[in-house]
């Protein structure tokens, strides 16, 4: 089997347990906190090295005292950080969590979310099956250099690409955008971002405006509801057991990590959405984004279809 390659950031998550988000001019005690690794991709690529399945984690790793977290963690888990710099900080997430567990980003960007055409063409194509981006990092001013390096790898390979557009869908920049869904990515997505970027009232049509600009399946989760996915036969609900939820960190790199997952084993699209429906609710079920091995073994896995 080949390799998926997960491009993008490892980071520090600092989780901070809060009553309610402050007002300005607050002074706010806060109930507990914790650090731990954090990141779109790692979060999402942890699903696959939790499953043994064949991933290259692409996240480069900075300097300074969030790097050195990131470093150690990485290396204890018996991950060789892909790049390490040796002169740009790496950056940190504080992540605010109500009581009823939804979450709230403030993010420093570092050189986690910094890339390069030629260090990511150092990948063997002819290794990859499938690769996954998410859109904070297209988002920055080395997205062009992602975008650059998918089109050359579309054009010689044809990898399953994954795009996990994330909430700052609205600030992607239109040509990189257009770009990315001239490749035909699956597209993944909440349904709020998918109705704030689509402008549609509704999950069937703003999946379907999405679907017509990319021609390829568009997964969209919704908490509690489930998720959803649309492909060229419409729109199809798969619902969700209800959970106690402990905090939503890492809920949708999880989901796609699961999609990836059951895919790259030949997984249909309505049994790999139910997968990842019950990873995702065991991730909410905990504090921070990563699963241990021992609480991954007690998911149910997938049915295969001979």
């Amino acid at each position: 089997m080949k390799k998926t390659v997960f491009i993008g950031s490892t980071t520090l998550d600092v989780i901070i347990n809060v009553p309610a988000l402050p007002s300005r001019k607050d002074d706010v005690n806060i109930q507990s906190q914790a650090v731990v690794l954090g990141g779109c991709a790692y979060n999402a690529h942890a699903i696959l090295r939790l499953a043994g399945l064949p991933h290259v984690l692409c996240s480069p790793v900075g300097t300074g005292m969030y790097g050195d977290y990131v470093f150690k963690e990485l290396t204890a888990l018996g991950i060789r950080p892909f790049l390490r710099s040796e002169d740009r900080d790496n950056g940190c997430c504080y992540c605010y969590v109500e009581p009823d567990g939804e979450r709230t980003f403030i993010a420093y960007h570092g050189v986690e979310y910094t890339f390069s055409e030629s260090w990511m063409s150092a990948i063997p194509a002819e290794e990859i099956d499938s690769v996954y981006i998410c859109g904070l990092e297209v988002e920055e001013p080395t997205g062009n250099e992602i975008v650059s390096y998918l089109t050359h790898l579309g054009a010689s390979h044809s990898p399953a690409i994954y795009f996990a557009v994330g909430p700052r869908i609205g600030n992607i920049d239109i040509g990189r955008m257009e770009a990315l869904f001239a490749l035909r990515p699956v597209v993944h997505l909440n349904k709020e971002e998918l109705l704030g970027f689509t402008g549609a009232d509704g999950i069937e049509e703003g999946a379907k405006r999405l679907f017509e600009r990319t021609e390829n399946t568009v997964i969209i989760t919704d908490g509690a509801e489930g998720s959803y996915y649309f492909d060229r036969t419409g729109l199809h609900h798969v619902p969700t057991e209800p959970v106690k939820v402990v905090d939503t960190i890492g809920a949708g790199d999880s989901h796609i990590g699961a999609v990836i997952a059951c895919r790259k084993r030949g997984i249909p699209y309505r049994e790999a959405l139910e997968y990842a429906n019950r990873v995702s609710a065991a991730v909410v079920s905990i504090r921070g984004a990563t699963l241990t091995p021992e609480a991954f073994r007690k998911i149910p896995q997938p049915r295969i279809q001979d």
